[in-house]
């Protein structure tokens, strides 16, 4: 089972690696990281490169496309060859998922209409005016598709598609190899339950002003 994590300029770290920690363990896989060009690619705070160790050609039909968002996902959005390979992949893939603005990327290529899907909470108009129905949910199932909420909740995303691919069991080992058991210090990682006036002030600003703030 191949396994494709697209990379472009500006990815978060988090939506790539998360769910590749996870689903890199499962039995048979042979994960890779494509971008347009092999080499080195910046995250979004420009710190950090993950290397593409194959272009999107020598990737036309992978098992899984995983697509992670980040603040300038738009512009992968709007370039024709990463959208032409999404629609490529997606012809024969057996899943097709994003984590964060990923499903953004996904709702351009046409690959979401009408259908449900999530993404971070300050994207959800801009999924809807792509045609597909946002929801507030962590992670969505829509068929093949599946989408996971901002960032973190891509490691959530992976266990559920590893229990679907390997079974419960499998999906629970490696649950338990890698201790994800999240005790987080504050309960603050929704717009339900973060504190209203930290929502209030993110509410309205692009996504993109996120790895600006400071």
């Amino acid at each position: 089972m191949q396994i494709a994590v697209l990379l472009y300029p500006g990815f978060t770290t988090l939506d790539a690696v998360g769910p590749y920690e996870l689903l890199a363990r499962l039995p048979g896989a042979e994960t890779v990281f494509v971008a347009k060009e092999t080499g080195p690619v910046r995250n979004d705070q420009g710190s950090l490169a993950l290397v593409a160790d194959r272009t999107l050609a020598e990737v036309p039909g992978p098992d899984i496309v995983l697509v992670p968002g980040g603040p300038d996902s738009r512009q992968a959005m709007n370039d024709p060859e990463i959208q032409a390979w999404l629609r490529i992949a997606d012809e024969t893939s057996t899943w097709t998922t994003s984590v964060c603005t990923g499903s953004l990327l996904l709702g351009a290529a046409g690959l979401l209409s009408g259908r449900r899907a999530t993404t971070h909470w300050l994207a959800y108009e801009e999924l809807r005016a792509l045609g597909v129905e946002p929801t507030g949910e962590r992670v969505v199932f829509d068929g093949k598709y599946v989408t996971a909420a901002g960032v973190s909740s891509g490691i959530d995303m992976a266990l559920h598609l590893l229990g679907r691919i390997a079974g419960d069991e499998t999906a629970q080992t490696i649950q338990l190899l890698t201790e994800y058991d999240p005790q987080p210090p504050y309960d603050a990682g929704s717009p339900e339950k973060a504190p209203a006036e930290i929502v209030a002030r993110w509410r309205g600003r692009p996504t993109e002003s996120l790895v600006r703030e400071k």
